[in-house]
């Protein structure tokens, strides 16, 4: 008989407000690769979302690409650091301190959205999410997602521990069905962002145009 599997984060907010709190940066200061690969799709003065940012480390490297970023975060020790990361580094970045359903997500508005690792999310609220990120997208507006497939189970080099918060390549083809697909790339490689990512990953990257 197998043991049912329970959410990692019983009260997300007080479990990254813990994980956040400490000197260095979780996740390091240094942009996600994948986020870093793709940004070229994107130009300067335009308006990007980065959803659950975190610590700051990939609004702050928007923002200094010229992007005019909005970026929010369910944890406000995390968004404290990440206003902190933007004042040293010189730039601006609009952050909120909310959850995903509390949001005011708006309609027709980003450019880009910026989701990196949001896998903290069950399949109903990621339902919710992945939603939300596309009506928030003009038109032409680009999604750059990344996450871990089901192999980072075995890895266990980050992200949950949890099957159902995991992507396949068909479940983010039938949860985008509707946009243009331009990337959907499964594969492996060595990642580092400070302690909570940290050693050979399976990861998956998308990205996708708003029709």
């Amino acid at each position: 008989m197998t043991t049912p599997q329970t959410p990692p984060f019983s009260d997300p907010a007080g479990t990254w407000n813990r994980r956040f709190d400490q000197a260095d940066y979780l996740f390091g200061i240094e942009p996600n690769a994948w986020l870093r690969e793709q940004a070229h799709h994107w130009t300067p003065g335009q308006r990007i979302l980065s959803v659950a940012d975190g610590e700051g480390r990939n609004s702050v490297w928007l923002a200094r690409q010229g992007l005019l970023v909005d970026a929010f975060d369910i944890a406000d020790v995390g968004v404290a650091k990440a206003r902190r990361l933007a004042a040293e580094q010189g730039v601006a970045v609009n952050y909120t301190v909310a959850d995903c359903d509390a949001f005011a997500w708006p309609l027709a508005t980003y450019d880009g959205v910026a989701a990196i690792f949001i896998q903290f999310a069950d399949p109903a609220l990621r339902a919710r999410l992945f939603a939300r990120m596309v009506a928030s997208l003009k038109p032409g507006g680009l999604l750059v997602l990344q996450g871990y497939t089901p192999q980072q189970l075995v890895y266990r080099t980050g992200g949950p521990p949890v099957a159902s918060h995991l992507y396949t390549e068909p479940l983010l083809r039938d949860a985008f069905a509707e946009m243009d697909l331009i990337t959907l790339r499964e594969y492996e490689a060595e990642v580092r962002e400070g302690t909570g990512h940290s050693g050979q990953s399976a990861l998956i990257g998308l990205v996708a145009r708003r029709r």
